[in-house]
């Protein structure tokens, strides 16, 4: 049992850090692409539509890692066994 929480907590720490990276990715990209329109196009702010897209993307990353480390499958999982365990 010791070894499947390890490995529970290994899975979350490698999410957790990869949601932590591609925000820092985000972050660093699209003030490049910032600074890139401000000098090139400043009255256009063309900027914002990749920033948009990407950060629904990072959105829905952020989501998905929060909920797993949140419990939520465990509680699921382990109300499904009871069930079945109780019929």
């Amino acid at each position: 049992m010791n070894e499947d929480i390890k490995r529970i907590a290994r899975r979350r720490v490698k999410a957790k850090l990869g949601l932590y990276i591609h925000a820092t990715v985000y972050v660093v990209v699209n003030a490049f692409l910032a600074l890139v329109q401000s000098q090139t196009t400043p009255q256009y702010a063309w900027a914002l539509w990749p920033a948009a897209g990407w950060g629904l993307g990072l959105a829905f990353h952020a989501a998905v890692v929060l909920l797993a480390s949140s419990g939520v499958r465990e509680r699921m999982e382990a109300e499904e066994l009871r069930k079945l365990e109780s019929r």
